[in-house]
């Protein structure tokens, strides 16, 4: 399966916040929106993810000051990207080795949705329950 057909059934909802937004607000915005990250952007141009786990580390480092301070503060800077014609299967590898969980997904240079790690476990799977469907169905028609 490919990455543009999850975000088809998936949608390209994106939900995006500026780094200069206060680490507080950004909290506030991943529990309103009931995801794990957020995208960060400054104009159109993607500059980091904040993951929930940036969040913990922030105030486990810098204490309640933390949601004081800018999201750029504690984002992830280094964004590791997807591409609509990619297969599922490299996207696991790269989260995997990155230790990340969430993929930015580029369309031509713009931002076209989200992956995240359960979106690829999800669509693994319902590929292994498609694929053991149709070996029962090809030994009942044995």
């Amino acid at each position: 399966m490919l990455v543009a057909e999850i975000l088809k059934d998936k949608g390209e909802a994106v939900f995006v916040i500026r780094p200069d937004l206060r680490l507080s607000d950004a909290c506030a915005e991943l529990d309103r929106r009931r995801v794990g990250a957020l995208i960060i952007c400054d104009e159109d141009k993607v500059v980091g993810v904040l993951s929930e786990r940036d969040v913990v580390r922030a105030v486990a480092r810098d204490g309640v000051a933390a949601l004081d301070r800018p999201v750029s503060s504690y984002m992830s800077g280094d964004v590791v990207f997807a591409a609509p014609a990619e297969a599922v299967a490299i996207l696991m590898e790269r989260m995997t080795d990155r230790r990340i969980r969430h993929l930015p997904v580029l369309r031509e240079g713009r931002l076209a949705g989200v992956i995240s790690i359960g979106d690829v476990v999800k669509c693994q799977i319902a590929e292994a329950t498609h694929e053991a469907e149709s070996l029962r169905t090809y030994i009942g028609a044995g």
